[in-house]
């Protein structure tokens, strides 16, 4: 059977142990799927691991806000970040929830016809430019925003470890491309989707996090300390990089406008060069583009796979860092 990891060969997730174990374990009871690729590809990273799950736990699925419209914030900055895998995996979601007709007028590509959902989904969409969203009312209650920002910023994330390390099927024979079988695995999910969750409850499997760290939309919630640890282990990847290639990275991020990189690349440094900055810059903008030439030109004896992860996620995680940066924060309700 072929292997959904592209670069990568994480242990089998039954010989895990430790806190691996404890990710898989809440993985399960509180996502609904036993060990998904999405996080088992973190492995190798377990500080990485874990604060992945818990941004988007206390965000998605134990934070503010109803689970259809997250949901649909989240297919949005999937749509805007071009990760096939994680769209379909929310239009099963979204069967999940019970809004069926929803999720099969967005496989066939049409929005909503609901204003509130469309104006959710579009949102998603404009979270990939930095500023993008403006001053105006955010389509959810002010109280309702660690939820929601949560959410997209969880999936910026991840879309971009998906787009680099596996491949682009949820699914075996993209078998999620039926509407049957989508019906049939968002039902099975259905009693887990629908179930509260008590917020807070990841943060177990976390280092510990200063409070003062978790950014101010948090509202003081369990998404802000997730996200916090998210970036402190994320931004150890910076390590892998020598201080004119950091600078590099760094540089063209501040600069980043949203947009989707030229077919030609332009601007990204050559892999024989500075394979290091050109992979971290590929992981932030561009993941789909992650080529095997790009691996292997970067890849040394010393370049394992917990080092692979850890630069796809510091280069991710600039990139969220840089739209976290200039979010505007909602301060009236719709």
């Amino acid at each position: 059977m072929p292997t959904p990891f592209r670069y990568t060969e994480p242990l089998p997730p039954r010989s895990a142990t430790g806190r691996v174990a404890e990710v898989y374990e809440q993985l399960a009871r509180d996502f609904g799927i036993d060990r998904p690729v999405t996080f088992v590809v973190l492995s190798p990273v377990p500080e990485i691991l874990a604060s992945a799950w818990a941004l988007m736990r206390e965000s998605l699925i134990a934070g503010p806000g109803s689970r259809t419209g997250k949901e649909l914030a989240a297919l949005g900055v999937s749509l805007a970040n071009r990760c096939p895998f994680c769209v379909d995996a929310h239009t099963m979601l979204l069967h999940a929830t019970g809004d069926h007709a929803l999720a099969e007028r967005l496989a066939r590509g049409q929005r909503p016809a609901n204003e509130e959902h469309a104006r959710l989904l579009e949102w998603g969409e404009r979270t990939r430019v930095p500023g993008g969203l403006g001053p105006e009312p955010y389509p959810f209650p002010h109280e309702d925003a660690p939820g929601y920002v949560g959410t997209a910023l969880a999936f910026h994330f991840i879309n971009r470890i998906v787009s680099a390390l596996l491949t682009e099927n949820l699914l075996p024979g993209n078998a999620q491309r039926f509407r049957t079988v989508r019906s049939l695995a968002g039902r099975t999910l259905a009693r887990t989707v629908r179930r509260p969750a008590r917020p807070g409850e990841a943060l177990a499997l976390l280092d510990g996090v200063d409070p003062g760290e978790a950014p101010a939309w948090a509202g003081g919630t369990a998404v802000g300390l997730a996200y916090a640890a998210l970036l402190r282990a994320s931004m150890r990847g910076a390590d892998l990089l020598d201080t004119d290639d950091h600078d590099l990275v760094e540089g063209v991020l501040g600069d980043w406008d949203g947009a989707h990189p030229s077919l030609a690349l332009t601007g990204f440094p050559g892999r024989r060069e500075r394979p290091g900055a050109r992979l971290a810059l590929l992981a932030a903008l561009a993941p789909y583009r992650i080529t095997d030439e790009d691996v292997a030109a970067w890849r040394r004896p010393e370049h394992t796979d917990d080092a692979l992860v850890r630069l796809v996620a510091y280069g991710a995680f600039l990139a969220v860092d840089r739209l976290e940066s200039a979010l505007y924060h909602p301060t009236t309700r719709t």
